[in-house]
């Protein structure tokens, strides 16, 4: 489980992304999810979050995941993946997958709006 931001490569904003999801969850946190597409393959991935450990958690396990997929395969990726690996707590971080992996939809969304 990442406990800070420190060390953690997929923590941060970028600049000039190929696109971007943002969602606000239930419980108040923000997940923001940037994407670089090159060929239809995610080269690059950043979140950012002000929410809970967990939540940071599971935007670094969507990150991990997505790089280097071709778009279409990285929307396997799945709320119950993140919450069966470990890397959220399974009953109180439930919600906070669903918001990253949920923003990581919205991300490609727009990516795949714009092509």
């Amino acid at each position: 489980m990442v406990k800070n931001d420190e060390g953690d490569e997929y923590f941060g904003r970028m600049n000039d992304p190929t696109s971007v999801g943002v969602i606000k969850g239930p419980c108040g946190d923000t997940m923001e999810i940037y994407i670089v597409v090159r060929n239809d393959t995610v080269e690059d991935v950043k979140y950012f979050t002000d929410g809970c450990g967990n939540t940071r958690s599971c935007g670094h396990a969507v990150a991990r995941r997505a790089i280097g997929r071709k778009v279409t395969d990285a929307l396997s990726i799945s709320a119950g993946e993140i919450i069966r690996s470990g890397e959220c707590k399974q009953e109180s971080g439930r919600h906070c997958a669903i918001l990253a992996v949920s923003t990581l939809y919205r991300a490609i969304a727009d990516y795949l709006l714009k092509a």
